[in-house]
């Protein structure tokens, strides 16, 4: 084999290193600086309404990272729960409750160094981690996609299932004090407004209930 032939398979074999990426690795980086920009944007913004908007590009520029690693399943559950149904509750609650809808001097802060400060450690620590756990691995993007709905649900139901299970029962808590909370407020709200204690089972308590 000639030295020239040899060299050419050579770099037909070599991988993709940093300094010569690839069409989708640069869409990844620019789809990445774009969610980083929004979320920067939703964080900052005084506006609930321009916050809600901003949080649905966020989120939509992660589904697009989803896809761009061949993880589809991933990414249509980040669009069908987050951008599809917990940012339209979010505007939803903005709009059929009395929050303010433009700049709310309430919304900011004092200790806003201290939470600049929280969340760049918080950040340090995860990229740390990330970084740490999948140094040598390396998604074949050009190859079958690693992120299907068998691959998926191979993985999450073999490897992490008792996390999925512990993220299970720590939802089923928050909602179960969600309603304790509310009920509870219903009651001294009740009891503020007629001045005697509600008797569980009355009227005032089944008309909150309904």
């Amino acid at each position: 084999m000639s030295p020239a032939a040899a060299l050419a398979t050579t770099a037909a074999v070599a991988p993709h290193g940093f300094l010569s990426p690839t069409g989708v690795e640069i869409a990844f980086l620019l789809v990445g600086l774009v969610t980083f920009g929004a979320a920067l944007v939703t964080v900052t913004t005084r506006q609930l309404v321009h916050a809600a908007l901003w949080l649905v590009v966020t989120l939509g520029g992660l589904a697009v990272e989803y896809l761009l690693l061949t993880a589809e399943f991933i990414a249509w559950m980040q669009v069908l729960i987050y951008v599809g149904s917990v940012v339209v509750l979010l505007l939803f609650g903005l709009m059929l409750t009395k929050a303010p809808i433009g700049r709310s001097p309430d919304a900011d802060s004092a200790n806003r160094w201290a939470a600049l400060a929280v969340a760049v450690a918080a950040a340090a620590a995860l990229v740390w981690v990330v970084v740490d756990a999948f140094r040598t691995t390396w998604i074949d993007l050009g190859g079958a996609p690693s992120g299907p709905t068998k691959v998926t649900g191979a993985s999450l139901f073999q490897n992490w299932v008792l996390p999925f299970e512990a993220l299970s029962v720590l939802l089923l808590a928050a909602l179960v004090g969600a309603i304790v909370l509310s009920r509870k407020a219903k009651a001294d709200a009740a009891t503020a407004t007629t001045g005697t204690p509600a008797v569980p089972g009355s009227r005032s308590e089944r008309e909150g209930v309904r």
